[in-house]
């Protein structure tokens, strides 16, 4: 099976790369990072709206372009390459996908036509600080049609006006939509690894809210909505992974050491050989994550755990090896190392780390043992 991007993807490929490489350079990512109170650069935000990438996945009964999700995981695969400083994230690959996999007709019906315009932003409120998320942990409560609780750090949670709160209802973990600009809720700004994707403390105090689709098991709803945005977040951690490797491979190309350019010596061939190894990974499994995202195959949770793992693994290698590569000067403020080292970070533990993913992957293998075992049995 060919899981590579047709002659058409690669072209819009090829034209976002061109279309960032002019509206996010390097520049607009330090601006955000040198003024992190910004959270985004509004500018670009609206630059990538009215290019039409936020309703790429979005049938167009609900105002979205219906383009592909194969399209929208090569569109985030170059704002991963340019570290583009916007909500994409939030907004897209969970929000509106938490949308479209949970919510009712009427959500649907209401909300996604701003998201995929550009015109609202959305975001997920899950975490309560550090350790995992669980039903014994969670202090945020739904009862009535309010939130009263806390979630911290929140992604884009300064920039978002509608967020999706995972809290405990009266029956269990449930995921309720709320608008973050109505009564009852207040925001404080965050320092985070990465300013360049703002993130916030969200209290709600008897914020009106309502339970997202038909309600029932939240952590499980969360869980389906977590492998759909593994899958596009992943191809985002390989975009910054391929854009690191090429950074560590020209600088080895300019830098001379003895005479000879440090790329020549075995000590960094091997380095980078290892890196394109790990990106090779992260590609064939955020491939096969596509395929399965655009067909709902019931491969998907297993697809997108293998992705989720190998993105994290890839990103955060090319990063720290980039900046070794660099040397003595690679962690300095005045060259561009850290910028992806800070994203690979911020990345890896924005839907939980790889280590969580890797608990999840084993378990669903164990399951699908399992389950395999009895039907011979049953046979």
């Amino acid at each position: 099976m060919d899981f590579d991007y047709t002659d058409e993807q690669k072209a819009l490929k090829d034209e976002a790369r061109r279309f960032l490489a002019d509206a996010s350079p390097i520049p607009v990512v330090r601006g955000v990072l040198d003024n992190p109170e910004r959270g985004h650069d509004e500018a670009l935000w609206s630059r990538i709206a009215e290019q039409g990438w936020c309703g790429a996945a979005i049938p167009e009964a609900y105002g979205g372009h219906e383009i592909g999700y194969v399209e929208l995981c090569g569109l985030a695969e170059e704002l991963g390459r340019s570290l583009a400083p916007v909500p994409f994230a939030s907004s897209i690959y969970q929000y509106a996908e938490a949308l479209l996999a949970e919510g009712s007709e009427e959500q649907k019906q209401e909300l996604l036509p701003a998201i995929a315009s550009g015109e609202a932003i959305g975001t997920i409120a899950v975490s309560e600080g550090p350790g995992t998320v669980s039903a014994k942990r969670m202090t945020t409560r739904y009862a009535n049609g309010t939130l009263t609780g806390t979630k911290l750090p929140v992604a884009d949670g300064m920039a978002a006006g509608k967020a999706i709160v995972l809290a405990m209802g009266s029956d269990g973990p449930v995921l309720a939509l709320t608008d973050l600009s109505g009564p009852g809720v207040s925001r404080q700004m965050v320092q985070t690894v990465d300013p360049t994707r703002g993130a916030a403390t969200i209290v709600f105090d008897n914020a009106p809210a309502q339970v997202l689709g038909e309600g029932g098991d939240g952590i499980a709803a969360l869980a389906r909505i977590h492998s759909r945005s593994a899958v596009l977040m992943s191809f985002e951690q390989l975009g910054g992974a391929d854009r690191a490797l090429e950074m560590a491979r020209d600088y080895a190309l300019e830098r001379y050491a003895f005479g000879r350019p440090i790329g020549s010596y075995q000590a960094i061939k091997h380095k980078l050989a290892d890196v394109f190894i790990r990106n090779e990974v992260a590609r064939a499994s955020a491939y096969y994550g596509a395929w399965a995202l655009s067909t709902n195959a019931e491969e998907l949770p297993v697809a997108a755990a293998a992705a989720r793992i190998a993105g994290c693994n890839a990103y955060w290698q090319a990063a720290k090896e980039n900046i070794q590569t660099h040397g003595g000067v690679g962690f300095t403020w005045e060259y561009d190392c850290h910028l992806h080292y800070r994203r690979a970070r911020h990345l890896g533990l924005a839907l939980g780390s790889a280590k969580v993913w890797k608990r999840k992957l084993t378990d669903l293998l164990e399951a699908q043992r399992a389950a395999s075992q009895a039907e011979r049995q049953a046979a």
